[in-house]
């Protein structure tokens, strides 16, 4: 075997490594929801994301014991990239292999020597013709007469091992629930079929059974969703989602992955954009656990993006931030957040600690609440294509973070996230009606994140964003904390009046300490929305509220987050 096969075959031998490893998780996931273990399923999340670049190092290291000049040698890489495409031949998932071997490629070389032909810029094995050894999806064909023992057929398919609670119940409820929602009893035509992708979606304390209604040109798509009953004497269907936008918030990069077995993956990720249409590839593979996948896809839709458009990165909207410089693309709905050189007061973190913040938030329990961010080195952008102002500002403030290369930008160091408007500036121009709705959703975002053990730290409203479904999410993490790491404390009270005029506190106060009585002060001014807050949401002022969130965290019982809104649940159906 030559040098470039060697490399080839040990650089796929680490991929199949790690996909072992991915696949096995989804055993495990299965037995963690089984058990109601949810301790046992936050790690598997936290080892799913973890896997990857330990396989990845370990084939780095392998690469450089087999061939030490791999780093330098320009001839190598292009006899390896053609001998990798020569064993993806009837490979299931050849598009996850090369973003693999791009992982390792891009370690082993120098960032002097490597380029675009020595990796997989473009896919080059296709996906469109793979045929799975395990079935990606099953069909079922009822009739208006058959269709409740075709949903009977359907449970009983899934292999759990715990039974549920009541079946014929919950797929009565099911059944009533479709019914509703697609009037005229429409199964009733020759044509219908559901279609039931054949691995569920694990994630805390739920499982997914994601699939479709077809009847004839009308697509349906549905996720029932599984969990243990309150009385503990087995499962459930909680809840049955036929709305894009529900569909789209339970798949949303602001919770974590999915845990889910597939054989090959593209046709997952297929079917699920199929009935997803408005989210990118990049967004669903990201969300089934194939991160990495994810940011292969975006960073291939960025040059697409760029490609195809003239407008220029400029400035995000709103406030500077001290931590970060943020600029976007008008015409991608993304940002690209770059960590400063230098922080200035009352900032006193260090860039290190910024990382870890962020490494944080990547391995918690979003609860719908956290944006995930992608993390990416060595970026290329066109200068040309930098309004002077995002040009400036990088090279002034972020000198550390970037190194200009004649006509191009190389970002040593970034996070993207999705693009949102930033709360305050929403609410600015929000009528009442909305101002209402922002304020409880703000609110609702700090106790959710309370729950999940996440005190966000900076509260102004600027670190805050509202998305296009209008849920409140925080997105800067440089001052996020768990909240059993923090103080919380009364203000105490003065003891004479030079106490009560002193500008400064006279009293110790830990680098730790929390005072929620001052939120309000700098949250609010006098108004309108002070008022809604207080009405709304007035518990939060008080030091009480967050210890007692404490205790529950520190005792085991946290909140389960429901991903779907209550009036989707079954229990609104049927009594």
């Amino acid at each position: 075997m030559s040098p470039p096969q060697a490399i080839a075959r040990t650089i796929l031998d680490g991929f199949e490594k790690r996909w072992a490893q991915f696949r096995a998780l989804s055993v495990a996931a299965r037995q963690c929801f089984e058990r109601g273990d949810r301790a046992g399923a936050h790690e598997l999340s936290r080892i799913g994301i973890g896997t990857y670049d330990e396989r990845v190092h370990e084939s780095v290291a392998s690469v450089l014991r087999l061939y030490p000049d791999a780093r330098t040698d320009e001839t190598l890489w292009p006899q390896v990239k053609q001998a990798f495409i020569a064993q993806l031949y009837d490979h299931k998932r050849p598009e996850c292999a090369e973003t693999f071997y791009n992982s390792v490629a891009c370690r082993v070389l120098d960032r002097t020597y490597y380029r675009n032909e020595y990796i997989f810029w473009r896919q080059a094995v296709a996906t469109e013709f793979i045929e799975a050894d395990d079935v990606t999806w099953r069909s079922w064909y009822p009739t208006a007469k058959n269709l409740l023992s075709t949903f009977t057929a359907i449970a009983r398919s899934l292999g759990l091992f715990l039974p549920f609670e009541d079946l014929r119940r919950d797929l009565r409820k099911v059944l009533l629930a479709f019914r509703q929602h697609l009037p005229g009893r429409r199964e009733r035509q020759l044509n219908f079929q559901v279609q039931v992708l054949s691995s569920l979606f694990f994630r805390d304390m739920g499982a997914y059974v994601v699939g479709r209604i077809i009847n004839g040109n009308q697509q349906t798509p549905f996720v029932a969703c599984l969990r243990h009953a309150r009385s503990g004497r087995g499962l459930h269907v909680d809840a049955l989602l036929l709305k894009g936008e529900h569909l789209a918030a339970l798949f949303s990069l602001s919770r974590s992955y999915f845990i889910v077995d597939m054989d090959v993956p593209s046709e997952f990720v297929a079917f699920l954009n199929q009935l997803m249409p408005g989210k990118s590839k990049a967004e669903l593979y990201t969300s089934v656990g194939l991160q990495k996948q994810g940011k292969t896809l975006f960073y291939r839709d960025l040059h697409a993006s760029l490609k195809h458009s003239t407008d220029a990165f400029v400035p995000a909207p709103g406030a500077r931030g001290m931590v970060m410089a943020v600029f976007t693309l008008p015409s991608f709905p993304w940002v690209f957040k770059v960590i400063r050189d230098e922080f200035p007061p009352p900032k006193s973190i260090t860039r290190e600690e910024v990382r870890a913040k962020y490494t944080l938030v990547k391995y918690h329990d979003r609860v719908g609440r956290l944006p995930d961010a992608l993390e990416y080195s060595d970026v290329l952008f066109p200068a040309e294509r930098m309004d002077p102002a995002v040009l400036e500002e990088l090279e002034r403030s972020c000198a550390r973070s970037v190194d200009r290369e004649g006509d191009r930008l190389v970002v040593k160091h970034l996070y993207v996230e999705r693009r949102m408007t930033p709360l305050d500036l929403w609410l600015q121009h929000a009528d009442q009606a909305q101002q209402a709705h922002g304020v409880r959703e703000f609110g609702l975002a700090i106790r959710d994140l309370a729950q999940a053990n996440i005190f966000a730290g900076d509260l102004l409203l600027k670190n805050f964003g509202i998305t296009g479904r209008g849920r409140v999410v925080f997105y800067d993490y440089d001052e996020i904390s768990l909240l059993t790491e923090v103080t919380f404390r009364r203000v105490p009270s003065a003891r004479d009046d030079a106490e009560e005029a002193s500008a400064e506190p006279w009293f110790h106060v830990g680098p730790r300490d929390v005072f929620p009585e001052e939120f309000l002060r700098f949250l609010f001014p006098p108004g309108r929305l002070r008022e809604l807050f207080l009405e709304m949401h007035g518990e939060l002022l008080d030091p009480a509220w967050w210890i007692a969130r404490q205790e529950e965290i520190r005792a085991g019982r946290q909140a389960d987050f429901i991903p779907y809104p209550d009036e989707v649940r079954l229990g609104q159906v049927l009594g």
